[in-house]
């Protein structure tokens, strides 16, 4: 993967290494962390990553059970 620059919101302030932290590609995909666990990458399209918070944000998102 190239390198990527990472943002984070500026709410992020407090300094505990505890954000999440967004990058995006020219292929269009969206690469999320957390700042603490910055080796943990997930990899999403916007459509898809859109779909998921917007389950969430209606509760509507149950996770699979395995």
């Amino acid at each position: 993967m190239s390198r990527l620059t990472w943002q984070k919101s500026s709410f992020s302030t407090g300094g505990e290494g505890n954000c999440i932290e967004l990058a995006t590609t020219a292929t269009g995909h969206i690469h999320l962390r957390e700042s603490d666990r910055p080796d943990d990458i997930a990899t999403s399209t916007p459509h898809a990553l859109a779909g998921l918070l917007l389950a969430l944000k209606d509760d509507s998102w149950t996770p699979s059970r395995r």
